[in-house]
């Protein structure tokens, strides 16, 4: 906690004096000569937990076929900028946070309910000088979790259910929901969705288009049954607010997936204590789709945005890795590297020690020391920082899958973004995963290999790391092997 506090102090003085040098850049010149507008530039601390990847060019995708595993040769140039990536998997523990806030914010809404005694300190709906503003949750005000009166009780066990068979109290994953919004820069920021009308088209030889833009845009809410309703609404464009996107997501994870995903064996073990028990802690969090995965990124966006007050805007926000910014960094930016390591080994030569989790031998899992995943790190990094780039689970990626995703993609930044409407057919909700996991062959762990999930899954082996964006320049930047 110590360490998290400096950090946040030391990025909010970083933005504060970025912010001043915004403010109070000097528009003066010498000698009536255009000298440019002055100002101190500043570099980003490093982010917590995270390493940064240096901007770097590679070909991406296999460079060789591969007959037996029916693998065409489909190397193609890329280039990427700087980011920054979590340099292990997200973790049980740190997915917990996540859900125990949901978990804090869904009782301080029932703690301001009348229903509930309607404490008014655990909301805030007034400024400091008594005007109404968009109501907001009281997060200074603790929850009274030693000696509650009668209605604080009910609102904090609200949260909780006694389970029919056991008689044990536990966490009711069935209302931890979250409600967040995204602005979808990337659509408002096209010619054809301008406002202006006459900025739509350049060419002076058509005339000023009269025609309204068709948008899409994604939005949610609970119906009267307490039900969450998603809808993808299609109009003309009216405004800016036409971008802004809505979602409801469960951020429970699946425990029941270690059974789902092995009908046929005894995995109850797993499924009572993978995520509740403290000795998991440190191992990668699985069971989360990527509509979940994607939750977490704007929650833990959010959650810093809030600690560093009206400087947060500055920060770029936390999101899912690109295809190519994955494999990049998984790569080491190394056109040779199959893995995330030299040579096409999984193993050491002279030690005999495996290089990732993985499964060795047909039915031999625990050969590299372990039968379902590792503790995050137990491997050695590759040479950008990152631990455990290939195997221990998969990693969920932005990009969306199709047949023929490469194609329409860019070389510059690629990405390749389908928002798929609940409407669409399922194959078009095909997310691309990475990185192979606990349960795959040595092949299905390389790091130039391309899989896919659909978005609302949850597997016992899949489960994802965040990216941000570089802002700026920072010291101690990881080049990439000649």
């Amino acid at each position: 906690m110590k360490r998290n506090n400096i950090l946040l102090s030391l990025l909010a003085a970083a933005l504060s004096a970025a912010a001043v040098s915004c403010a109070t850049g000097s528009a003066s010149s010498a000698g009536g000569e255009v000298t440019g507008i002055s100002g101190s530039s500043w570099a980003e601390p490093t982010p917590y937990g995270m390493v940064l990847v240096d901007r770097g060019s590679m070909k991406v995708g296999p460079a060789e076929a591969d007959s037996l595993w029916n693998l065409e040769a489909s190397a193609r140039g890329i280039s990427v900028d700087g980011f920054w990536m979590d340099e292990t998997e997200i973790t049980n523990g740190k997915y917990k946070q996540f859900v125990f806030w949901v978990r804090d914010s869904i009782i301080r809404e029932r703690l301001a309910d009348p229903a509930y005694g309607g404490n008014e300190d655990f909301k805030i709906t007034e400024d400091r000088d008594g005007n109404p503003i968009k109501p907001h949750l009281n997060w200074n005000k603790a929850i009274p979790w030693r000696n509650p009166n009668e209605d604080e009780v009910r609102a904090i066990e609200s949260v909780y259910r006694t389970n029919p068979i056991t008689g044990v109290r536990e966490l009711d994953g069935t209302q931890l929901n979250y409600v967040y919004e995204i602005y979808n820069h990337t659509e408002a920021a096209k010619r054809k969705n301008r406002l202006d009308p006459r900025r739509r088209v350049y060419n002076t030889d058509l005339p000023v288009p009269t025609n309204t833009p068709i948008i899409s845009k994604d939005t949610a809410y609970f119906n009267d049954e307490g039900e969450i309703v998603r809808e993808t609404i299609t109009r003309g464009l009216t405004g800016d607010y036409d971008f802004l996107n809505t979602y409801i997501v469960n951020v429970y994870p699946d425990t029941t997936a270690w059974i789902n995903d092995f009908e046929n064996s005894y995995n109850e073990p797993y499924v009572r204590m993978y995520f509740s028990h403290g000795g998991y802690n440190e191992y990668p969090v699985v069971g989360v789709s990527w509509e979940q995965a994607s939750a977490f990124a704007n929650w833990r966006t959010d959650y810093l945005r809030r600690a560093l007050g009206k400087e947060g805007v500055y920060v770029e926000p936390y999101r899912l890795p690109t295809e190519a910014e994955w494999e990049f960094a998984a790569r080491a930016g190394v056109n040779e590297n199959k893995y995330p390591w030299e040579g096409d080994l999984t193993m050491s030569d002279d030690k005999g020690c495996f290089y990732a989790n993985f499964k060795p031998q047909e039915g031999n899992y625990v050969k590299d020391g372990h039968v379902i995943t590792s503790r995050v790190g137990t491997y050695a990094p590759n040479d950008f920082g990152l631990y455990d780039m290939a195997g221990n689970v998969s990693e969920w990626t932005s990009t969306a899958f199709t047949e023929s995703v490469s194609k329409l993609q860019n070389d510059l930044n690629p990405q390749y973004r389908y928002d798929a409407a609940k409407e669409d057919p399922y194959k078009m909700k095909r997310k691309i995963v990475r990185g192979g996991s606990w349960k795959d062959v040595a092949h299905n762990i390389r790091s130039d290999l391309r899989m896919w999930e659909y978005q609302n899954e949850q597997r016992s082996y899949i489960g994802f790391r965040c990216v941000r964006s570089q802002i700026g320049f920072a010291k101690g930047t990881k080049k990439a092997k000649k």
